[in-house]
């Protein structure tokens, strides 16, 4: 991340997939997730996602990928899916050596700024794999609040398969308002 150079956010194209599913399988799993700190390849095995997952939520109705950028160079991206007046949250992703520079909260800002002023959302969710405390947190310093509702992880060959442990998500919420 350069000083000079503030960052840019863009929708993603399907031209992007390939690198996205880089992005986030290397901010998520694999020994290049343990440089930063929201790694997931201690309690998942497998992938996050792959270039087809990511084409489709690109091409989704309601659906959109939004970039972080640095130059030229593609940072983190945050996926966004409207559903009625709520929005889902997912896929918030910051190359691992990048982590912990504040490029998370200016990239949670644009995505809530585009839920809410491009996608018309009131409110904005996401899940989260309900062990991760420091990530929990994290959000919760970013206004977010915890429903107590709870979804499964659904364990495939897109998402990963957990190591020891059941796995499951707690959904967390920000008004947008």
């Amino acid at each position: 991340m350069t000083e000079r150079t503030p960052l840019s956010f863009r929708k993603a194209a399907s031209a992007d997939a390939e690198l996205l599913d880089e992005l986030v399988n290397s901010a998520y799993r694999g020994e290049s997730s343990k440089i930063g700190w929201t790694t997931e390849a201690d309690l998942l095995d497998g992938t996050r996602t792959n270039k087809a997952d990511i084409e489709n939520l690109i091409a989704q109705e309601g659906s959109m990928i939004l970039l972080c950028v640095d130059g030229a160079d593609i940072i983190g991206c945050a996926h966004l899916e409207l559903s009625g007046a709520e929005c889902q949250l997912g896929m918030l992703v910051v190359k691992p050596g990048l982590q912990s520079r504040g490029v998370g909260k200016q990239l949670m800002l644009a995505a809530e700024a585009m839920a809410r002023e491009t996608l018309g959302a009131g409110t904005i969710a996401m899940s989260v794999i309900s062990v991760r405390h420091e990530l929990i947190a994290f959000y919760e310093r970013r206004g977010y609040h915890r429903t107590g509702r709870k979804k499964p992880f659904v364990a495939d060959a897109t998402h990963g398969f957990p190591k020891s442990q059941p796995i499951e998500f707690e959904v967390l919420e920000k008004n947008l308002a």
